[in-house]
C-alpha cells in the first residue's frame, strides 16, 4: 500500500503503538514518510497490566525512527487520572524524551474520555494536560501539545527561538499560521522543525456520515 501511495505521490503515516520486532520494524518504517507513535506509559508495570505488553521495545522503536530513518517522528501520551498521569512518571518520561531523541520531536499529552474496559475511570482535568505540558517544557523539550480538548495555548507552535506563536489552533482547526516557506520564524529566522509545505493546507473535521443500507 505504501508504495502504490509513492507511485501516486501521496506521503504515508503510521498512527503506532511503536511495539514491533526489529525486523519488521526496519522493514515498515523505510516506508513510512511520518509517524505518530503512542507512547502509552513510562513504566513497564503499566504496560503488562494494561496491554500485555513492555515498555522497552516502544522506547527501541522510537531511538531506531530518530536515529536510523527519515521518518518525521511525533509522540502521543493519553494521560488517564490514576493509571500514568503523575508528575513523577510525566518528568521520567520527558526527561527520557529529552535525553534520547532530542527537544525537537513533538509530543502531545490526550485527555482520556471513559470508554471501553474503563467506564469508571474519570475524563482527564485539563489542569492534568496544563501541568503535563507545563513539565515538557521545563525538561527543554520544543513543541509540547495538549489534545482531545479546546485549548488555544496548548495547541499552538511556538518558536523555540523568539517565543512567537506562529500556527495558531483549536483542535483540528488551524486559525493562523506564520511560517517562511522554508519552515522558519519570520520574526527571528529560527528553523522550526517539521515538515511543511511552501502555503497552509485546509484542515478541519471532516468526518463524513455514512448511510448504511439495507
Amino acid at each position: 500500500t505504501a508504495d502504490a501511495c509513492h507511485a501516486q505521490g501521496i506521503q504515508t503515516v503510521a498512527v503506532t503503538a511503536g511495539y514491533v520486532h526489529a525486523e519488521a520494524r526496519r522493514d515498515f518504517f523505510a516506508k513510512m514518510d511520518a509517524a505518530n507513535v503512542d507512547l502509552k506509559a513510562f513504566t513497564d508495570e503499566f504496560y503488562y497490566r494494561l496491554t500485555g505488553a513492555h515498555l522497552a521495545p516502544v522506547l527501541e522503536t522510537l531511538e531506531y525512527i530518530v536515529r536510523e530513518t527519515s521518518t518525521w517522528l511525533e509522540i502521543t501520551t493519553l494521560l488517564i487520572p490514576g493509571h500514568n498521569d503523575s508528575e513523577v512518571e510525566i518528568r521520567a518520561e520527558c526527561a527520557w524524551i529529552m535525553g534520547h531523541l532530542g527537544p525537537d520531536v513533538p509530543l502531545h499529552f490526550s485527555a482520556f474520555h471513559p470508554d471501553y474496559r474503563m467506564p469508571d475511570v474519570p475524563p482527564t482535568p485539563a489542569a492534568t494536560l496544563a501541568r503535563a505540558r507545563q513539565i515538557a517544557l521545563e525538561a527543554g523539550l520544543h513543541y509540547v501539545y495538549t489534545g482531545n480538548v479546546h485549548d488555544a495555548a496548548g495547541d499552538t507552535t511556538y518558536c523555540p527561538g523568539c517565543g512567537a506563536p506562529l500556527i495558531t489552533r483549536d483542535w483540528y482547526e488551524i486559525l493562523s499560521y506564520h511560517l517562511t516557506p522554508d519552515g522558519h520564524c519570520p520574526h527571528c529566522q529560527h528553523p522550526i522543525a517539521g515538515r511543511f509545505e511552501s502555503q497552509v493546507g485546509r484542515f478541519g473535521r471532516r468526518r463524513i456520515p455514512l448511510r448504511m443500507g439495507g
